[in-house]
């Protein structure tokens, strides 16, 4: 099932209108589970970061042992050209991807003979700066390099991520907090996490488990040119229950305030309100 109501699909050397098949019964991806993605955006006629993301996509094929295929250049000229497929002012989710197809004499490793590659284009509205979201624990945690590829935007990583939104909005909240190993806040179940004490903005340290995004990197960079230093830092639940302002961060949303964590609540504040907007100024400046 699609993710948006309007499917663009780039496979197999052309574009296609919909949501195409792209993958066999014996491809290693189906049945291996040797699939990588990223996602980014479109919206105001902007793509911001995209580059990046592109340039993800591949570093994450290498780390699930894939050949990429496609240079960065290669698929910006390719989704501006399934871009014209929709109206301007649509917003538009970008997902480049590949998987594999072929494996070893014993099936599990993936063959860097052959990789399979698509772009998939969805219409998929932005949310506004009303939208936000509340956060529980979730028994689930992030796994370590060492038992999962967290190194890779890799799609067999989804299923626990999955399983903490499940088990949260089962609770009645939007979202998972999750900790990592350690029992340390990581990120939440679909991004990452930033908090805001005392006017001070902190965010767990990348240590592994999660991936570091590309959007909350460009928070960071933003809020120094901005002239706010931004703690990159071990945190733990409690530090998020003292907080003053929790906001989530992900390229589909950008920024998602969080209005509650279990029975802690949260106003929206001005810092929340200011990266939204620093966002937005810095989208439109770059294009």
């Amino acid at each position: 099932m699609a993710f948006g109501k309007r499917v663009r699909t780039w496979f197999d050397g052309t574009w296609h209108d919909g949501d195409v098949p792209i993958m066999r019964a014996a491809d290693h991806g189906s049945w291996q589970g040797s699939s990588v993605f990223d996602g980014a955006r479109r919206f105001e006629g902007l793509t911001p970061d995209l580059d990046r993301h592109c340039a993800r996509l591949n570093r994450s094929a290498e780390a699930l042992m894939l050949k990429p295929t496609a240079s960065v250049e290669r698929m910006l000229e390719l989704i501006a050209e399934g871009l014209e497929g929709f109206a301007p002012d649509d917003a538009i989710y970008i997902r480049p991807m590949y998987w594999g197809i072929h494996g070893s004499e014993l099936g599990l490793v993936p063959s860097r003979e052959e990789t399979g590659f698509a772009i998939c284009l969805e219409h998929v509205p932005m949310y506004g700066a009303d939208k936000t979201t509340t956060l529980t624990r979730t028994r689930f945690r992030r796994p370590v390099l060492e038992d999962a590829v967290c190194d890779a935007k890799a799609g067999c990583l989804y299923p626990n991520n999955a399983r903490m939104l499940a088990e949260a909005q089962q609770k009645g909240f939007g979202n998972a907090l999750v900790a990592d190993a350690m029992g340390n806040v990581a990120e939440s179940a679909t991004s990452n996490v930033f908090m805001v004490k005392d006017g001070e903005v902190f965010t767990p340290i990348a240590n592994g488990t999660f991936l570091s995004g590309i959007t909350r990197a460009r928070h960071i960079a933003n809020l120094a040119a901005d002239g706010q230093r931004v703690h990159e830092t071990v945190l733990t639940f409690e530090d998020f229950r003292d907080a003053d302002e929790v906001f989530l961060s992900g390229n589909l949303t950008k920024v998602t305030p969080v209005t509650a964590f279990d029975d802690r609540s949260y106003q929206v504040g001005p810092v929340t309100r200011r990266v939204r907007e620093m966002y937005w100024d810095w989208a439109r400046s770059a294009a």
